[in-house]
């Protein structure tokens, strides 16, 4: 059984490679460039999903898809080349990397173009699953200075919270759907053991980091502002309407999802606190080995 993993070197697709490798998956990621590094035994096939000659042949030989792609303006376009091409082809399965509610959050674009295709996979004959993740752990991984130079705690998860979930579950649930029977036709949604807050995060780091860590609060203007210096200002237009339809419609665990996501993995959901421990840890390490002693 050869897999095709698109999105294989991102923070969820290489987290998706490993855990296929794992089960003894024959493993094919698409890339962008030749001699992009890949773990060993993995099968680079360069391409882009916006070509649909190089996608083609990314599938020859290949018995089923997983289909993650990153967040673009032109992602519904993406999706749906490589999708086509999987029904063309006739695939015995895709499992199809989407989010969670995403028909509560039509005025998101990279939910609505999801959205369209989870919709496309449910028209046509192709063997498919789709897993929802909810927001994931690992986003916060790259808020070192943020929470240990400033003492804020950037992120807009508003009073109520979410339900985020680690990569690593969100990687084994792909791979059982991609290697175990019993997974047809199923719509899984990802979420994390416990409902994260703003202040509920921010409270927690206080704790791991012993110093204060404040909440920065729900200003989505000036979120976005403050996304625009890092990312394009459609990605920070983006990104900002995703968290306001958090604040509004809410991104809780629906009743069921931790039950069938515990047994879907085999254990529970892995928690926010061992991953901001680990995190702190790696964020300490990295400290370490940057002083003049370690240099030398």
């Amino acid at each position: 059984m050869k897999i095709l993993v698109t999105g294989g070197t991102g923070r969820v697709g290489s987290e998706v490679v490993r855990e296929l490798k794992k089960r003894g998956a024959e493993v094919r990621v698409l890339v962008r460039k030749e001699g992009t590094p890949l773990p060993g035994g993995v099968e680079a096939a360069v391409g882009d999903l916006l070509d649909p000659v190089s996608v083609r042949k990314a599938l020859d030989g290949v018995d089923k898809l997983y289909l993650l792609n990153a967040v673009s303006p032109d992602e519904l376009t993406q999706g749906l080349i490589a999708y086509d091409l999987a029904k063309k082809l006739k695939l015995k399965h895709v499992v199809y990397h989407s989010v969670f509610r995403v028909e509560h959050f039509k005025d998101v674009p990279h939910f609505a173009s999801k959205l369209a295709i989870e919709n496309a996979l449910r028209e046509f004959d192709v063997p498919f699953t789709v897993i929802r993740p909810n927001y994931f752990f690992q986003n916060d991984a790259s808020l070192k200075d943020p929470l240990t130079k400033a003492g804020i705690y950037p992120m807009p998860l508003g009073p109520v919270g979410i339900s985020a979930v680690d990569v690593r579950d969100i990687a084994e649930a792909a791979a059982l759907a991609l290697t175990c029977g019993g997974h047809l036709g199923k719509t899984y949604n990802l979420n994390g053991p416990k409902v994260l807050s703003g202040p509920k995060v921010a409270s927690i780091w206080s704790g791991l980091l012993g110093m204060e860590i404040r909440y920065a609060g729900d200003d989505m203007d000036a979120f976005e502002q403050q996304m625009r210096q890092h990312a394009p200002s459609w990605s920070a237009f983006d990104i900002r309407m995703m968290f306001q339809g958090y604040l509004e419609r809410g991104f809780v665990a629906e009743e069921g999802d931790l039950e069938t996501l515990t047994a879907l993995l085999g254990h529970a959901p892995r928690s926010y606190e061992d991953f901001a421990r680990e995190t702190g840890v790696e964020w300490s390490s990295l400290i370490h080995d940057r002083t003049p002693a370690a240099a030398a």
